[in-house]
C-alpha cells in the first residue's frame, strides 16, 4: 500500500558515472511505478536539478538500459551544492515539482549534497554508485565490479606484451584517494608490486633493486600496479629504466575503467539497491543510505553513514605481498 504522502519519486545520478547506474535507475522507476507512484528523472545530477532539467519517466523509458554503461540520466559535478544558497534553491525546486522522495545514486560527494537537502526537509535515499569502492558504510558500490574486471583484462593483455619484450610495466588504475582497484588488480593480476595511498610512502629504490634481482633470476616481466593518487607513472617508468637498464613502460588506463557493459553482479546488485530504495520510501523511512554488508542489503541513517569508517583490508594487502614473492 502506498504511503499517503508519497506520490512522486525522483531519481538522479551525480558525480562520476559507474557501470550499473542504469540498472539502479531502471529498478527505481519500475518498482515505483508498480506501486502506483509517479516517477521523475533529473538529468545531469544536482546541476540539472538547479536548472530544472526534470522529466517524467515511464517503464518504457528505461527499457533496454540494464546492459548499458554510463547513465541515461547523465551526470555532472555541481559546486553550487557546496553553498548554502545552492542547497536552498535545490530544495525549493524539489518542493515546486512536488517530489516526495529523492533517490540519489552517486558517491561520497553526492551524499554530502543529499545530507544538506535532508536538513531542509527533503526526504533523500542514497544508493552507492562509484567505481572507487570508497564509501565507508558499504562493502559494495555500484560499478566497482565492472571497473576492476575491465582493468584486470587490460592488465592481462599488457603482461603478454611485457613478457614478449622482457619489460617492466607500470599500470596506473583509478580510485581517487582509495586503493581498492589497485589492490584487487594487484592480487587478480599477480602483480609484483602494488602502490596505493593506504601504503603511505613507498621505497622506489627498493622496487628498483627488486626488479633487478627478479631479472637475475630469469623473470621476463615485472608488473607494478599504481593507484592514480600516487601518480606520475610516466616519470617513474623513466627513472626505473635509467636505473636498471630494463625497458620500462607506463600505461594509464584512465576513464576506460568507468565505461562498458556492467557485469552480472553490478546489474543484479544495482537492481536490488534500486528496488530497496523505493521499498524504504514506501515504508516511510526518511533520509537513508542503501548499503550491502555481510551478505545483506540494508539501509542506514544518512548521518550515521557519512560518519562511518571502513578499515582497509590489510590482510589482503599482505596476501598480495606474499604471493608476489
Amino acid at each position: 500500500m502506498v504511503a499517503k504522502k508519497l506520490r512522486t519519486v525522483a531519481v538522479l545520478t551525480s558525480g562520476g558515472d559507474a557501470p550499473g547506474m542504469n540498472a539502479a535507475i531502471r529498478a527505481v522507476v519500475r518498482t515505483a511505478l508498480g506501486n502506483g507512484l509517479n516517477v521523475r528523472g533529473i538529468r545531469r545530477g544536482y546541476e540539472g536539478l538547479l536548472a530544472e532539467d526534470i522529466i517524467d519517466l515511464s517503464a518504457r523509458d528505461v527499457s533496454d538500459t540494464i546492459q548499458r554503461g554510463g547513465t541515461i540520466l547523465y551526470t555532472a559535478r555541481c559546486p553550487e551544492m557546496f553553498q548554502k544558497e545552492g542547497v536552498q534553491e535545490a530544495a525549493a525546486i524539489i518542493k515546486k515539482y512536488e517530489i516526495d522522495g529523492l533517490v540519489v545514486i552517486g558517491g561520497d560527494g553526492s551524499y554530502r549534497g543529499a545530507l544538506a537537502l535532508s536538513k531542509l526537509g527533503v526526504n533523500v535515499i542514497g544508493i552507492p554508485g562509484t567505481i572507487d569502492l570508497d564509501i565507508p558504510c558499504t562493502e559494495y558500490t555500484i560499478g566497482f565490479d565492472t571497473a576492476v574486471n575491465t582493468a584486470m583484462e587490460a592488465i592481462d593483455k599488457i603482461r603478454d606484451t611485457s613478457t614478449s619484450h622482457e619489460r617492466c610495466s607500470i599500470i596506473e588504475v583509478m580510485g581517487r584517494g582509495a586503493g581498492y582497484l589497485a589492490l584487487w588488480c594487484g592480487i587478480g593480476n599477480g602483480a609484483e608490486k602494488i602502490l596505493m595511498p593506504e601504503e603511505q610512502d613507498f621505497n622506489e629504490a627498493a622496487i628498483i633493486d627488486d626488479i633487478a634481482e627478479c631479472r637475475k633470476r630469469g623473470k621476463k616481466n615485472y608488473i607494478i600496479i599504481n593507484a592514480e593518487s600516487i601518480g606520475d607513472s610516466t616519470n617513474m617508468a623513466k627513472r626505473i629504466e635509467k636505473a636498471t637498464g630494463i625497458s620500462t613502460r607506463a600505461t594509464i588506463l584512465g576513464h576506460m575503467q568507468r565505461g562498458g557493459s556492467p557485469t552480472c553482479r553490478d546489474r543484479v546488485y544495482a537492481s536490488t539497491m534500486g528496488a530497496f530504495a523505493v521499498k524504504v520510501l514506501l515504508e516511510g523511512r526518511r533520509n537513508r543510505i542503501i548499503c550491502y554488508n555481510k551478505g545483506e542489503f540494508m539501509d542506514m541513517d544518512i548521518d550515521e553513514a557519512l560518519n562511518a569508517t571502513k578499515p582497509f583490508p590489510d590482510f589482503q594487502y599482505k596476501i598480495a605481498q606474499d604471493l608476489a614473492l
